[in-house]
């Protein structure tokens, strides 16, 4: 990651390091961040569009008083009834009166008692606020104001008439009820949420579909990753997008390259086997050779046998092979179950029927036979084989009830190249196979005392990731 941007994902939940949540995720934020604030900014613009109308009404309507008004001798005259009728209809919800006005040398803007001049019979038997705004000549002014427990919208515009050589100001206010603008702001904003909700709803459908499908690839690819995983299939066969043809290209060149380089090494350890056995079998062919000499060839010669065995199975095989590992336990537990039939030992198999070993069965035959042997010759009852699969890791405990091993004892048996003959009949060789096989899967071998039978634990550890 570059200097500039710095790697956040260790930070992430472990869900959200997949890639698929990641574009769920920022396309779910999209929809629910973007749609709501589009829904705000429509109401506000609607709410705001409505408003400037009825201002726009308003000041129609007072200069339409305006044209109607007459001073005469400092009094102001007035028609009885006006051309808009709503004025003269008593709570029509449309008023008007006029107030005496201020002149510009006066100091105050608004008098300490203002002088209504004039009231629109609509206002008739309404109790109307004492102070009304006051704006300078020749400006308007729009408040809201609460007038018997209802919203109202006030406009005031400030004029002045002139009566000879002296001004007479006024201010006419046109007061509205807001009920119907709050009954088409309330329709309308149910409406707006309604569709965005279903809008969001259709989007995230919409988005959810289309990830999947553009994503399909990758699942396509992970099914036939798991299939090569498991031996299912040698290669990956499936036609793929152009971003990831190199990687398919890539992976089914390697998964060639080491099918064939197993193949060359299967091979020349049977050329190489091959060509020891002759020389042993003349060597052992001799009547004057001593005992101990042809026990020693003989060894030499089932070694061998051995290793080509191993090689020629895992050469079969390949890295990715997975065994499940609960068969393979069980066959062996029924044939030591014979081998120690006079100790009648209770051996248990305690693991989920899906847990799989990373690699080759020859190996995994290795493994559990030479421990389940091992624990079978030290147990005196009961022998229990655990095995666990948890966050990318294998877990493989054989425990027993026998008298253990000492922990100067354990670093010893680690300690390539020695022997644990002291613990009952020994782990020998078998031991020295273990840890050869843990170490070429990059695991590792413990022991320990097994907390529930009191014997000796070995447990396996393997990261599936590495493997």
């Amino acid at each position: 990651m570059s200097k500039f941007f710095p790697d956040f994902s260790s930070l992430l939940p472990w869900k959200l390091k997949s890639l698929k949540a990641r574009l769920r995720l920022s396309a779910l934020l999209i929809v629910v961040l973007v749609l709501p604030l589009i829904g705000v900014t429509l109401n506000s613009a609607f709410e705001a569009h409505i408003k400037s109308a009825i201002h726009n009404e308003l000041a129609a309507y007072s200069y339409s008083i305006l044209a109607v008004a007459e001073v005469e001798q400092q009094e102001l005259l007035m028609p009885e009834l006006l051309l808009e009728n709503q004025f003269n209809v008593i709570e029509s919800g449309l008023y008007a009166l006029i107030t005496k006005g201020q002149l510009e040398e006066e100091n105050t803007q608004q008098a300490s008692r203002q002088e209504i001049l004039w009231l629109s019979n609509s206002l008739l038997g309404l109790d109307i606020p004492y102070v009304f705004p006051q704006p300078a000549l020749g400006r308007s002014l729009s408040e809201e104001i609460d007038l018997n427990g209802e919203q109202h919208l006030i406009y005031s515009f400030s004029a002045s008439f002139s009566d000879g050589e002296q001004d007479f100001p006024v201010t006419i206010h046109i007061i509205k009820n807001q009920a119907d603008l709050l009954v088409i702001t309330g329709q309308f904003k149910r409406q707006l949420w309604l569709w965005l909700l279903v809008l969001m709803a259709l989007l995230l459908l919409i988005q959810m579909s289309w990830l999947n499908w553009t994503l399909k690839p990758l699942h396509i690819l992970k099914g036939e990753l798991q299939s090569v995983e498991q031996g299912k299939t040698d290669q990956l066969q499936a036609r793929y997008p152009l971003e990831l043809e190199q990687v398919t290209g890539q992976l089914n060149l390697l998964l060639h390259t080491e099918q064939n380089q197993r193949q060359r090494y299967r091979n020349a350890l049977s050329d190489l086997a091959h060509s020891l056995k002759t020389p042993l079998a003349v060597m052992q062919s001799q009547a004057d050779l001593p005992e101990a000499f042809n026990e020693q060839l003989a060894v030499i010669n089932r070694t061998i046998e051995h290793q080509l065995k191993r090689a020629q199975s895992a050469g079969e095989s390949s890295w990715h092979l997975g065994i499940l590992i609960k068969p393979v336990a069980l066959k062996l537990v029924s044939a030591l179950e014979k081998i120690y039939r006079h100790k009648a030992l209770n051996i248990s198999v305690l693991m989920a029927e899906e847990v799989l070993f990373k690699g080759d069965e020859a190996d995994l035959m290795e493994l559990l036979g030479n421990m389940l042997d091992n624990a079978c010759k030290a147990a005196k009852q009961r022998v229990v084989v655990k095995v666990n699969a948890t966050d990318g890791q294998l877990v493989i405990r054989v425990e027993d009830d026998g008298q253990g091993i000492s922990e100067d004892q354990r670093e010893k048996v680690l300690n390539r190249g020695t022997r644990a003959d002291t613990y009952e009949q020994g782990h020998g060789i078998g031991l020295a196979i273990i840890r050869d096989i843990v170490t070429s899967y990059q695991g590792e071998l413990l022991i320990e005392e097994s907390r529930e039978l009191g014997g000796a634990c070995f447990m396996l550890c393997f990261n599936e990731k590495k493997q």
